[in-house]
């Protein structure tokens, strides 16, 4: 056994930083996972909170003027006056991510729904 094993205050020392690291309830490992936990729900928060006044405002003005009211509902709900006609330009990107909305929803069927007059024996 080596001479420094046999002094009672290194082994000490190598129990008590077992015991801090490892074993101990509120132990090293678990803190700094809690920290990280905490830094990621912080960087959430802030977010959020960002997105929240941006949503405040938004609501603002399309509760305050009906021009941007309008705008709204054209540009996000695809609405029109009967005598318009209406254009959407899409986007390489918003193209790509409709294709792949499109795959998605085709593989992700329902089992057991069939479509009406069709038979199991096909």
């Amino acid at each position: 056994m080596p001479a420094w094993m046999k002094n009672r205050y290194v082994l000490t020392l190598l129990i008590f930083l077992i015991w801090i690291i490892l074993i101990d309830p509120n132990n090293l490992i678990s803190r700094v996972r809690d920290l990280r936990t905490r830094n990621r729900l912080l960087r959430e928060k802030e977010f959020y909170m960002g997105r929240i006044e941006e949503d405040r405002r938004k609501l603002n003005e399309l509760r305050t003027s009906n021009e941007n009211l309008e705008k709204f509902a054209r540009e996000q709900y695809l609405m029109k006056k009967p005598d318009e006609d209406l254009f959407v330009i899409v986007t390489p990107e918003e193209e790509r991510k409709i294709r792949r909305d499109r795959k998605v929803s085709k593989t992700a069927k329902p089992a057991g729904r069939r479509a009406p007059g069709s038979s199991k024996n096909r």
